[in-house]
C-alpha cells in the first residue's frame, strides 16, 4: 500500500481541498499522513522537530511558499519527492494550481513525473568553538537588524579569504531557488535553479558599490558581526530565528541533501517566471 503525505495551509479553502484529496486517496487504497502547516516561530528552538515518515511515496503541499518551506523542513534530509499546489499569493515553489490537482495527483501516483534536485544550504552557527545551531534551508538565511538597531557590520569571507565588511540593514545568502524570494525584493538577480551557485545580497547597503554576488556552490561562506551588536537576528527560510552577536560565526555551504521537487512534463521554470512576474514573453 502506498502512503502519501499532505501538508496543508491554515486556510479554509486549502483545508477543504485537502479533505477532498484525502478522501480521493483513500478511495484508491492509499494511506494518508496529514500535517497541518506549522506557522513560523520567532526562535529556532521553538520550531517543531518531528520528521516525515520515511516510507512516504510523495508529499502534496497545499498552500503558498511558506507552507512549502515548512514541508521541506518536515522532510529533513530524506529524499521524499514533494509537489506544491498553489494556494498562496505568488507561489514560486508550486508546480501546479488548485484546479489541476487531481489530474496531476493521478499522474504522480502512476509514476508519470520526474524530479528536479534543488540545492539546500547547510548553515552552522558557532559560538566560542561550540556549535550553537545547525540548520538546512531551501531558500535563504538572512542576517537582519531590528527596528531600533543601527547598521549591521558583517564581515564576509569566501573560502577563508576576506572579501568585505558589509555595512547594511542586513545580508541574505540564498540558493538559486531562493533567488526569487527575499533576495529578489532586495535587488538580487534571478538565478535559474540549474545554475550551481550561491547568492549573496546585501540589504540596503550603506556603500552603494556593494552589489549582489554569485559564488560557486563549492564555496564556503563565513560571516560574523564586526562590532559589538545587539538586536540582530539570523533567520532560516523564514521558519525560525536565532539572535546572534559578535561572538558568533555563521558558516554556510552547499548541503549534502537536495530537495526532490516533482516536475510535470508540461511545466517549465521560465513559464513560472513569466506567469508570477507578469512578463509578456513577447516583444514590446
Amino acid at each position: 500500500m502506498k502512503k502519501v503525505g499532505i501538508v496543508v495551509k491554515e486556510d479554509a479553502e486549502a483545508i477543504k481541498k485537502a479533505d477532498e484529496l484525502e478522501k480521493w486517496l483513500h478511495s484508491k487504497d492509499i494511506d494518508v499522513v496529514r500535517k497541518e502547516n506549522i506557522r513560523p516561530r520567532s526562535r529556532i528552538e521553538d520550531v517543531e522537530e518531528s520528521s516525515a515518515p520515511p516510507d512516504l511515496f510523495c508529499i502534496f503541499v497545499l498552500g503558498g511558499d511558506g507552507t512549502f518551506l515548512s514541508a521541506v523542513r518536515w522532510i529533513g534530509d530524506q529524499t521524499i519527492p514533494i509537489l506544491g499546489v498553489k494556494f498562496g499569493e505568488v507561489g514560486f515553489l508550486a508546480e501546479t494550481a488548485e484546479d489541476s490537482l487531481f489530474f496531476v495527483a493521478e499522474a504522480v501516483l502512476n509514476n508519470e513525473f520526474t524530479t528536479e534536485p534543488r540545492m539546500r544550504l547547510l548553515v552552522k552557527v558557532i559560538r566560542e568553538e561550540r556549535e550553537l545551531a545547525r540548520e538546512t534551508v531551501l531558500n535563504d538565511i538572512v542576517v537582519n537588524k531590528g527596528a531600533l538597531a543601527r547598521l549591521a557590520h558583517i564581515e564576509t569571507y569566501i573560502n577563508d579569504h576576506y572579501m568585505t565588511t558589509y555595512s547594511a540593514d542586513g545580508l541574505i545568502v540564498a540558493t538559486p531557488t531562493g533567488s526569487t524570494a527575499y533576495s529578489l525584493a532586495a535587488g538580487g538577480p534571478i538565478i535559474h535553479p540549474g545554475v550551481p551557485g550561491i547568492l549573496i545580497t546585501p540589504i540596503c547597503p550603506f556603500t552603494l558599490t556593494n552589489r549582489p554576488l554569485v559564488v560557486p556552490d563549492s564555496a564556503c561562506i563565513r560571516i560574523r558581526l564586526a562590532k559589538e551588536s545587539s538586536d540582530i537576528m539570523l533567520t532560516f527560510d523564514g521558519q525560525g530565528g536565532l539572535e546572534i552577536d559578535e561572538k558568533d560565526t555563521i558558516v554556510i555551504q552547499k548541503g549534502p541533501h537536495p530537495v526532490k521537487m516533482i516536475t510535470m512534463p508540461d511545466q517549465h521554470y521560465i513559464d513560472v517566471l513569466k506567469d508570477k512576474l507578469r512578463w509578456s514573453g513577447g516583444r514590446v
